[in-house]
């Protein structure tokens, strides 16, 4: 079993994190290419089929902000696809903190931990992945591991094109200090974050994790709209989720996959 994760308390900030600004209105323009990666994904599907399999342990998949479950659904069908069972968060769109929201996550992964008797994964796009990230702090015990994809959990809360929508929908602020500090402590469990320099809504430099013996981040090529629909993203994912339990090491690039993933 790898070491305890030792971040107990907020990791420092880098420098060029804290500074850091919302992409380019370049990038921002591509995210249009979310369709690409859309067509990228079904014409890849023959070739996905060579993703590691799964062992049926039960994963739960939360979609973005101002999104809902039919976002994931191509997520979910291919991890079904690869052996897992799969599941939505089934809270409607995903409008931030709202009240009892966060509990009722963690009773659901309570229900499927008791109904799989195994732990429960957790994958997170976007806003997503700080739902994940925070009910695998607050039920350790039952979590296998989390994988985040755009996920900015660090750094400059206002290093996005999303901030606003979210104060206006949630009725909260981004910068409160008190949650910027819990967002950066990563969860006590194997956790991922997959990042694109190229993502037009999130600054990528706010989805790094520090490294510790149970965190990683794998860069890959992707709109922010598109990285629940690309096909590395979910060879990732696949491949993260692959890990056996109690035995998770850090994400191979050798071979032909350090053409597709990079180390952050």
């Amino acid at each position: 079993m790898p070491a305890a994760q030792p971040f107990s308390a907020p990791p420092p900030l880098a420098a060029d994190t804290a500074s850091a600004k919302p992409p380019s209105p370049l990038l921002l323009l591509l995210e249009g290419r979310a369709l690409w990666e859309l067509g990228a994904s079904i014409a890849a599907s023959p070739f996905m089929g060579h993703a590691p399999k799964g062992d049926g342990h039960p994963v739960l998949v939360f979609p973005g902000l101002s999104a809902n479950d039919v976002s994931t659904i191509p997520m979910r069908n291919f991890l079904r696809d690869r052996g897992y069972e799969a599941y939505p968060w089934n809270y409607g769109f995903n409008f931030g903190p709202r009240s009892g929201v966060l509990r009722g996550c963690v009773e659901h992964v309570r229900e499927l931990h008791e109904k799989h008797g195994c732990k429960v994964s957790l994958v997170g796009w976007s806003l997503g992945g700080l739902y994940a990230r925070e009910v695998a702090k607050l039920v350790p015990d039952l979590v296998r591991c989390v994988v985040t994809l755009g996920t900015p959990f660090t750094g400059n809360p206002k290093a996005n094109y999303a901030w606003r929508v979210y104060e206006w929908i949630s009725d909260g602020k981004v910068d409160a200090p008190e949650v910027q500090a819990q967002l950066r402590v990563p969860p006590p469990v194997p956790t991922t974050s997959i990042y694109s320099k190229s993502d037009g809504i999130v600054a990528w430099q706010c989805c790094i994790n520090p490294l510790g013996s149970l965190t990683e981040n794998i860069e890959i090529h992707a709109s922010h709209f598109g990285m629940g629909l690309n096909p590395a993203a979910l060879y990732a994912v696949a491949d993260r989720l692959a890990q056996p339990e109690g035995a998770w090491r850090a994400f191979d690039r050798s071979g032909v996959r350090k053409w597709f993933f990079k180390a952050a």
